[in-house]
């Protein structure tokens, strides 16, 4: 089964997942919005380069719930 299955799967039946799943979009999205921008100011890069930790945290996140799913179902 490929990852992006799994993924779908996890999002229907695991409210953990979908909670990880939603807050990383959400980042995504604010990231978009702040790279469209020309310019950032001091404030906006710290909290641009936060957010990309964060964003990377959830996505770690997301790989080990479905890590465990591939364990309990071979």
């Amino acid at each position: 089964m490929k990852d992006e299955d799994i993924i779908e799967i996890l999002k229907k039946e695991n409210e953990d997942f979908k909670k990880v799943y939603l807050e990383h979009r959400d980042l995504d999205g604010k990231l978009n919005e702040l790279d469209k921008k020309h310019y950032l100011s001091t404030d906006e890069d710290m909290e641009r380069k936060k957010m990309q930790k964060e964003k990377l945290h959830k996505k770690d996140k997301m790989a080990e719930f479905v890590r465990d799913y591939k364990k309990q179902h071979p």
